[in-house]
């Protein structure tokens, strides 16, 4: 039995903590659930938004006149090497339940913000490793027929911070299975806690903010070659941060109202006291527009605009 709550406000449930109240508000744990859930809104005209981690996004100052969805399924299982998934469970979690029973190899996903689904819909990835390269299959539901359909790695068309899901809406997450490999446990505890650590030396740990809000661009060669020279790293499949676009064009430690671009990550936009979504929404444009006066690259948000 579904409980449909009204007026719920959505900010303090996000990482970003910014935004207005769901005109509908529901929590699912099980598939019925989510089947149900949208069996209501269509019943009734009402437009549906789907939530979970609540990481990576960015709602309206107005609120939203829908149905949030707010997956809450956190089961879990493990069978020999493989992991399968509620899309709810949190990521960490999921890396740090893996440790326990020897299994590795994604420890440098560890402290990515959000949920199992949120990091495959994205194809989520932290210093180097992606998701992709753990998923084996998906299952997930249309809101469109109501059919569950599993998809296999190689259907999900994965690319850089983007999936299949990400393109198409339609379809609802609600269970991912990955392959992982056996570790000492007492390394891979070390690695995941290294990786956190290193997360949290550049400041993008603990701060009300979506995560990287910007995708790292790819960029002329030329450009590509300046970072190089001054960072000492490769620009992976020519691509540059965008966090070191902002830094080029003065914009580290920006700000708009409370919005501000973190100084220590400028591509962490975050809400440094009662930022509205407005106020991100213009330092954004600030950022977008300086970057493409300079560099002439037009970046794009990685964030959900809500």
């Amino acid at each position: 039995m579904l409980t449909i709550k009204e007026h719920v406000q959505i900010a303090p449930l996000t990482t970003f903590g910014i935004g207005g109240p769901a005109r509908y508000f529901v929590d699912v744990r099980t598939e019925d659930e989510i089947r149900a859930a949208l069996a209501w809104a269509r019943e009734r005209g009402l437009r549906f938004v789907v939530l979970a981690g609540k990481s990576n996004v960015l709602v309206p100052d107005e609120g939203l006149d829908a149905l949030v969805i707010n997956i809450t399924s956190n089961s879990f299982s493990f069978s020999g090497t493989q992991l399968s998934a509620d899309a709810g469970c949190n990521l960490l979690t999921l890396v740090r339940e893996a440790t326990k029973r020897g299994l590795g190899g994604w420890e440098k996903l560890a402290g990515i913000p959000g949920t199992m689904g949120g990091a495959v819909r994205g194809n989520a990835g932290a210093f180097g490793p992606e998701i992709k390269d753990f998923v084996i299959s998906v299952r997930a539901l249309s809101s469109q027929s109501g059919e569950y359909r599993d998809f296999v790695n190689r259907d999900i068309g994965f690319a850089y911070r983007d999936s299949f899901f990400k393109r198409d809406p339609q379809w609802i997450i609600t269970r991912v299975r990955v392959k992982l490999a056996k570790a000492d446990p007492a390394a891979s505890v070390r690695f995941t806690e290294e990786t956190i650590a290193e997360r949290e030396r550049r400041h993008i740990q603990n701060v009300r903010a979506a995560g990287s809000f910007f995708v790292n661009p790819v960029v002329p060669r030329a450009i590509q070659e300046l970072f190089e020279r001054e960072k000492g790293a490769p620009a992976r499949e020519g691509r540059v941060p965008a966090g070191w676009l902002i830094e080029k064009v003065g914009l580290k430690g920006a700000r708009v109202g409370d919005a501000v671009a973190s100084g220590q990550h400028p591509n962490y936009l975050k809400n440094d006291g009662k930022a509205s979504a407005k106020d991100v929404l213009a330092l954004a444009q600030k950022i977008k527009d300086a970057v493409r006066k300079q560099f002439g690259i037009e970046l794009q948000e990685e964030a959900v605009v809500l």
